[in-house]
């Protein structure tokens, strides 16, 4: 799989009120016609509950 940067990440939540959870970034993402590969990770992501942008950010490249 192609290397995802935060900034896909960004582009893919654009629009996301926080605090937030796991499906509702999922969804966000689908909305915002994020790439498959952004979807995918948001998806396997281990934390149920964000607070914020920085958190999301840190579990998709820190939470495997």
């Amino acid at each position: 799989m192609a290397e995802l940067s935060p900034i896909d990440v960004q582009k893919a939540l654009k629009g996301m009120d926080y605090p937030t959870d796991k499906k509702a970034l999922v969804d966000c993402a689908r909305k915002n016609k994020a790439e498959d590969k952004v979807v995918s990770r948001l998806d396997e992501l281990k934390t149920e509950h964000f607070d914020g942008p920085n958190e999301v950010t840190k579990a998709v490249f820190n939470d495997k």
